[in-house]
C-alpha cells in the first residue's frame, strides 16, 4: 500500500512539472481533427504533450494571442543542396523539406552531409535520373545532359539501374524519384521496372511526367505523359505522386486533374501537388530545352536568366546553354495556376532550390506564405483550414505508409511531433520576387522544429540545427 501511495505521489509530482515550452492562447488549428479553437499547447521532449483550455506552466512560454497555431508545413518537392537554404524555408513556415522528384544516387552520403547541420527536417528519394546518370556516365551537374537524357538503356544497364534503386530503397529511401521529362531515352519498360521496385518496398513514385514542363511546346501531349505513369502505377501497384501539375499541365490542367480523380475513383493511389507561380525554372542545359535551340526569336523573351534577371534572346540562350545554369520560364497563366492550387486533389509543394547570390525563383522562399496571403486572405478562394490541410496533413499522409514516423507530423494533437508554426493570418506574406529571390517571408512569428524554436518573434534563431532525417527503416 505504501509503495502504491509513493508511486502515485511521484506520478502526480511528474505531472506538475512544467513543460519545456508552452504556446499560450493561440487559435489552434488541426487539419486532422478539425479543431479550431483557442487553446494552450504544452511541449515536452520534442512532442506535443498537451492541448488544453486550461493554463499550462512551461520553462518557456510563447505568447500566441491573436495568432494561428498550426502544424508545420511539409514540402515534398525541394531541390536545395545547401542545408543553409533551410533558413528560407523555415521563414516560410516549412518544418520539413524533401528532395523527392529528382532524388539522389548515394542516399547514405546525402543524409550524412546534412546530419546535425539542418534547421529543418530533411529527406530524399532514391532518384532514377541521378542513378541513370551514374550508370551511363552522363556529365550533367544536376540533371542529365548527355547519354542519360537521350539514350535507350540496354538490358544490362536497366539491371544496373534497378540494383541501385533497390539498394536505395533498402537503405531507407522514403520514396522513388523519376524525372521522366529529363530522361527522354527511358522506355516505358524501364520506367515500369522502377515502379515495380517501388511497389515491392511500399514506396511512392514522385514523377515529373514525360513531355510536360514549363518549357514544353503548346503541342505537347501532356495527358499522354500522365497516362503513362498511371498505367505503370496500375500495373505495378506502386503509389503515384505527380509533381507540379500546374506547370506540367498548363492549359490541360482541368483534363489532368480529371484523370487523377478518375484513377482515384478506381482505387489507384494517385496524388498531385502545385506551386502558386506562373513561371517555372530548370537547368538550361537539360533535355527539356532541347527543342529551344531553334525557336522563333520572340519566344526567347519568355526565358529569364536567373543569375542576372535578363530576358533571353536566341543568342544569349545558346550562350548560357553551353555554360549551364538556372533559367526561369514564364509560360503559364494565373487561371491555370489557381485551378491547380484550389483543387482538393492538390497539396502544396514549392519545387524550390538553393538561393545563390540572391538569385533564384521566388518559390524557393515564398511558396507557403504566398498561399496564405493571396488565396486565403486576399482572394478568399481558399479556406484557412483547407490551406493548412494542403500544406501539412496531405504531405504527411503521402509518406506515412512507407515512413510511419510521418504519422506524427502534419497534425496538432497530443503525441504528435512539435513541428509547429505560429503566424499572424492578417499579416503573413511572401516577399521573394523574380528580381529579388533572397527575401524572407514575413508573418511567421514562431516556427518550432521538434519543439525547438528556429524562428522567434519573426527572426531566425542563430546556431540551432534541430532538423532530423526523414527516412524509412533500412532493410
Amino acid at each position: 500500500m505504501i509503495r502504491a501511495i509513493l508511486f502515485l505521489a511521484v506520478s502526480l509530482s511528474a505531472g506538475r512539472q512544467p513543460f519545456d515550452v508552452v504556446i499560450r492562447g493561440g487559435r489552434v488549428m488541426d487539419p486532422e481533427s478539425g479543431l479550431d479553437a483557442i487553446r494552450n499547447v504544452g511541449i515536452r521532449a520534442g512532442r506535443i504533450a498537451a492541448v488544453s483550455e486550461r493554463a499550462l506552466a512551461g520553462k518557456e512560454t510563447l505568447d500566441a494571442t491573436g495568432m494561428v497555431v498550426a502544424p508545420g508545413f511539409i514540402d515534398l518537392h525541394w531541390h536545395g543542396q545547401n542545408p543553409a537554404s533551410g533558413r528560407y524555408q523555415a521563414m516560410d513556415g516549412v518544418t520539413a523539406a524533401l528532395e523527392l522528384e529528382i532524388g539522389v544516387a548515394d542516399l547514405d552520403r546525402w543524409y550524412g552531409e546534412r546530419a546535425g547541420r539542418s534547421v529543418i527536417h530533411f529527406g530524399a528519394s532514391i532518384g532514377h535520373p541521378p542513378v541513370r546518370m551514374r550508370v551511363m556516365g552522363d556529365p550533367g551537374e544536376f540533371l542529365p545532359s548527355g547519354a542519360a537524357a537521350h539514350t535507350r538503356a540496354t538490358e544490362a544497364q536497366i539491371s544496373d539501374i534497378s540494383k541501385d534503386i533497390e539498394r536505395g530503397l533498402r537503405r531507407g529511401a522514403p520514396a522513388v524519384g523519376l524525372g521522366i521529362a529529363y530522361t527522354h531515352g527511358a522506355t516505358f519498360w524501364e520506367i515500369l521496372e522502377i515502379f515495380r521496385l517501388a511497389a515491392k518496398y511500399g514506396a511512392s513514385c514522385h514523377v515529373h511526367i514525360r513531355g510536360a514542363s514549363s518549357a514544353a511546346t503548346k503541342a505537347a501531349d501532356r495527358e499522354a505523359g500522365l497516362a503513362e505513369v498511371i498505367a505503370a502505377s496500375a500495373l505495378s501497384g506502386a503509389p503515384l505522386h505527380m509533381v507540379h501539375i500546374n506547370s506540367s499541365a498548363q492549359s490541360s490542367v482541368g483534363r489532368m486533374l480529371e484523370m487523377v480523380a478518375d484513377a482515384r475513383k478506381r482505387g489507384l493511389d494517385v496524388t498531385t501537388e502545385a506551386y502558386p507561380y506562373t513561371a517555372g525554372a530548370t537547368r538550361i542545359e537539360s533535355a527539356v530545352l532541347d527543342e529551344w535551340t531553334d525557336r522563333p526569336e520572340g519566344d526567347y523573351k519568355n526565358l529569364q536568366w536567373s543569375a542576372t534577371g535578363e530576358r533571353l534572346t536566341r543568342e544569349t540562350f545558346l550562350k548560357y546553354r553551353k555554360q549551364g545554369g538556372t533559367v526561369i520560364i514564364h509560360s503559364n497563366t494565373e487561371e491555370n495556376v489557381r485551378r491547380a492550387v484550389l483543387s482538393p486533389l492538390a497539396m502544396i509543394a514549392s519545387d524550390g532550390f538553393d538561393v545563390v547570390a540572391g538569385q533564384g525563383h521566388p518559390r524557393s522562399a515564398g511558396t507557403f506564405c504566398r498561399i496564405l496571403r493571396r488565396y486565403v486572405r486576399e482572394e478568399r478562394t481558399l479556406g484557412l483550414m483547407e490551406a493548412l490541410h494542403k500544406m501539412s496533413l496531405m504531405p504527411a499522409q503521402r509518406l506515412e505508409k512507407r515512413v510511419p514516423a510521418m504519422k506524427g507530423k502534419g497534425r496538432l494533437r497530443e503525441g504528435a511531433d512539435a513541428d509547429l508554426v505560429v503566424f499572424d493570418a492578417e499579416k503573413v506574406t511572401d516577399r521573394s520576387t523574380f528580381e529579388k529571390a533572397a527575401a524572407f517571408s514575413e508573418g511567421m512569428h514562431y516556427v518550432l522544429v521538434g519543439g525547438t524554436p528556429v524562428v522567434r518573434a519573426g527572426k531566425l534563431v542563430e546556431g540551432v540545427h534541430p532538423g532530423r532525417a526523414i527516412r524509412a527503416a533500412a532493410h
